[in-house]
């Protein structure tokens, strides 16, 4: 752990700065580079296009902020490097350039490892946010085992974890597991041992791929402890992905199709760009060289926020309450006045709209064509009525007229399969997003240390300062 007494000059004079290869502790599994190697190849080409955009672009505008930005929590204000994903607002989110629709096409699936599911695996998004490359089915197959070869938890983690009352909410709970694996942070020792600041990358990457690998032992010891699903055991099958070990830690892995639902539900959930909460979150604290696992620990707080991270359990809430009122077949007229009735009560649809998005959500219509393809979910009263009110709630909010964007986003439609296949405890459902925001959150801390970003501070201004900003 990171020293807070000692000088880190004493610990270079003291101990010999650890080096770390690209590949220093991955698993190789075949004659294919592994993911740090190919982190590795992109990183000298990723620091010349930032000197060169800092050398010829440093004083190129980019807008204007205004007041309305200070005090509107900034939003829409383009003052932040993220390398995974960009959001638009009308094509929605591409990771590297790809869309969600390309990703699900090009993206390397269980079959393509010899494993059941048709649905792109959360490691081949990894893949594709670290390097900017869609990796072959071998490469995704190595990836994968090697997370499964870190997934293991310490056992001092997993007393911390049995210790939590079964009151406390499981998202705290998954905050704090996360914080005690700083115990065996690979960067905070490297850093404390004087490793060069052009090398902290690979350290960081390394507690990067331990961090994700254990999130769904975490999560599972968790749901076990507080809803008593599972064996308590989280035990790894190498021979299984990211996912299907999940599924089965949770006691689901009889059902193929949530398993391969957690696939694409973790795949479309990693990354939405990085100026939401959880995402910047992590990117904030890690610029102060926080090892990744305070930083997500951070951004895992922040993801508990009802205004982020809650969003698709309150959405199904919603769902349920309609359903009660209109039955399992209700009518196109009862679904619109039941959305009626919940804006003329003053409550807004929940599921609709977007902070940026202007048209229907991409992740929104990849979980949506899921359920199109699954017998079991396309007889769920609760899933067609999502599916209904997708068709319904956009023409009533039109007429409403308070609503920028009437279309479905992600949380409108992710709540439905879960609780279908079985998983109801709605408490759990901001973990499972916790699980998957960390594929996008942790490999942009790799790159701002490959590219050395500074520790972010902007500037703030008191209200009087601000006036009298404004009235000069």
């Amino acid at each position: 752990m990171l020293s807070l007494t000692i000088p880190r000059a004493a610990l270079r004079s003291a101990t010999a700065p650890r080096q770390f290869a690209a590949a220093a502790t991955s698993v190789r599994y075949s004659s294919t580079k592994s993911l740090a190697e190919a982190v590795g190849e992109i990183v000298p080409a990723k620091r010349e296009q930032l000197a060169r955009i800092k050398s010829q672009y440093a004083e190129a505008p980019l807008g204007q902020s205004n007041v309305g930005h200070l005090i509107g929590g900034m939003r829409g204000l383009k003052c932040m490097l993220w390398e995974g994903s960009v959001l638009d607002a009308e094509s929605g989110i591409t990771f590297h350039g790809k869309s969600i629709p390309q990703c699900q096409k090009e993206l390397p699936t269980a079959k393509d490892i010899g494993r059941p599911g048709d649905e792109m695996l959360p490691e081949s998004m990894l893949w594709l946010l670290l390097t900017g490359k869609v990796p072959t089915a071998e490469e995704a197959k190595g990836l994968s085992q090697d997370l499964m070869s870190r997934a293991k938890l310490p056992s001092f983690v997993e007393k911390v974890i049995d210790t939590f009352p079964k009151s406390l909410h499981p998202m705290t709970q998954f905050s704090a597991a996360v914080s005690t694996l700083n115990h065996d942070s690979k960067f905070a020792a490297a850093y404390n041992a004087g490793v060069k600041k052009t090398e902290f990358w690979q350290p960081t990457l390394e507690d990067t791929l331990d961090l994700i690998a254990r999130l769904p032992a975490i999560a599972a010891r968790i749901y076990f402890n507080v809803f008593g699903k599972g064996d308590g055991k989280q035990h790894v099958d190498p021979s299984m992905d990211f996912a299907e070990n999940f599924s089965h830690m949770l006691g689901y892995g009889d059902k193929e199709g949530l398993t391969d639902y957690l696939r694409l539900y973790l795949s479309v959930h990693g990354d939405h760009e990085g100026g939401n909460v959880s995402a910047h979150t992590c990117h904030l604290v890690g610029s102060a060289l926080s090892d990744p696992y305070l930083a997500y620990a951070a951004s895992l707080n922040g993801l508990a926020g009802p205004l982020h991270g809650l969003a698709n359990q309150e959405v199904l809430n919603w769902i349920l309450e309609v359903q009660r009122e209109v039955g399992d077949s209700p009518t196109d007229q009862q679904v619109t006045d039941a959305l009626w009735a919940t804006l003329k009560s003053g409550r807004v649809v929940p599921g609709y709209g977007h902070a940026v998005l202007r048209q229907p959500d991409p992740r929104f219509t990849a979980l949506y064509g899921y359920c199109d393809k699954r017998a079991e979910l396309q007889s769920s009263p609760t899933v067609k009525l999502v599916q209904r009110i997708s068709q319904l709630a956009p023409p009533v909010l039109k007429e409403h007229g308070k609503t920028k964007n009437p279309f479905p986003n992600v949380d409108a439609a992710s709540g439905a399969p879960l609780y279908t296949y079985g998983l109801d405890e709605f408490k759990f459902y901001t973990v499972l997003f916790g699980v998957s925001r960390a594929f996008g959150a942790l490999p942009q801390l790799v790159f701002d240390r490959i590219l050395g970003l500074p520790i972010e501070r902007p500037k703030s201004l008191s209200m009087d300062a601000l006036e009298q900003l404004v009235k000069k």
